[in-house]
């Protein structure tokens, strides 16, 4: 039986100029690099300059996406944007996008689920492939969380930074098994009653004003550790493969340990988890689609290799992504 996939056919990323390294934070903090490394694995991160945006990073993702697809803006259907710090309340992030690539046909809109955005606009994308709503979608995670950081905060704004990175999917015929090139299987989750552990202390409705993000570290932990090994058990299981069969994890790139003790759960190996955390530490929305960017542009990932990526971020919200390259 044939089936409509969301087949990748172009990624690209985009990262700011400004490289902070974990020694600037000695200078205004009581913190070190030693002390940054041992709990989260980051060694650096990228911080967008004064004036560059949240669009504007994600239009350069999108543009890089584009050029190794081989495809002009207007052969793209939806612009999906996953995103928390958008440049403006509204209108979306990816309408900006659908202009500064020069778009004039199709339709955008934007993600809200923080961290876990990407993987929540890869499961929208993919419903739109599948029936039948977008040919081609461009899926782009893109943030300035250096924005939303309480400078005071060691145990938070060490560990953010900003990026983009953007997916291409289209629709191609599969024969309906896990054979097939495409989105495999989704699984999406949320839990209301943990906002207080992971939010940002500002909004439109609440106080009028932007926030800065708060975190309760140890009980994020706790949860993504045992959220991250089920949900994307639950999607292998959707797409009707084993754990042994996956050739890459591409997870949410939080924190190291969360990353190794979500493998040992899994049974893989780190030889077959793709970790850029060290370089971007943790870019929200816009982890997974870096990683995947860098994957491909280091040659770890190929084409046909079998992927799993999950996120977990506040709401909480997580979910997974089972994907063959």
């Amino acid at each position: 039986m044939t089936k409509l996939r969301a087949v990748s056919v172009g990624i690209g990323h985009y990262l700011p100029a400004r490289i902070v390294e974990n020694a600037e934070f000695e200078a205004t903090l009581d913190t070190s690099d030693d002390w940054i490394r041992s709990r989260s694995g980051i060694e650096r991160r990228h911080f967008a300059a004064d004036g560059e945006t949240t669009s504007q990073m994600a239009v350069a993702a999108a543009r890089k996406a584009l050029d190794m697809a081989g495809l002009a803006p207007d052969d793209i259907d939806a612009v999906i944007v996953a995103t928390s710090t958008p440049d403006l309340t509204f209108p979306s992030c990816a309408t900006m996008v659908q202009a500064g690539l020069g778009m004039t046909r199709g339709f955008a809109f934007d993600v809200q689920a923080v961290c876990a955005g990407f993987v929540f606009a890869l499961a929208n994308a993919d419903a739109l492939i599948a029936s039948g709503q977008a040919k081609r979608a461009l899926v782009i995670g893109a943030e300035t969380f250096s924005r939303i950081m309480d400078w005071t905060d060691r145990g938070t704004c060490v560990l953010f930074g900003d990026g983009a990175g953007a997916l291409i999917l289209e629709a191609q015929t599969g024969a309906g098994t896990a054979a097939d090139r495409g989105v495999l299987a989704t699984d999406l989750n949320s839990d209301g009653r943990y906002r207080d552990l992971l939010y940002v202390d500002g909004g439109v409705s609440s106080s009028q004003t932007t926030g800065v993000l708060r975190m309760e570290g140890r009980e994020v932990f706790r949860h993504a550790v045992e959220k991250l090994a089920q949900t994307a058990e639950a999607a292998l299981a959707k797409a009707g493969v084993q754990p042994e069969q996956i050739d890459w994890i591409v997870p949410h790139q939080a924190n190291l340990r969360i990353i190794t003790r979500t493998a040992q759960k899994m049974g893989v190996g780190m030889d077959r988890v793709v970790v850029t955390v060290q370089d971007h530490g943790n870019t929200s929305a816009a982890s997974i689609p870096l990683a995947l960017s860098v994957g491909v542009a280091r040659g770890q990932i190929k084409r046909g290799d079998l992927l799993v990526c999950e996120a977990i971020g506040g709401g909480l919200a997580w979910g997974a992504v089972v994907i063959r390259w």
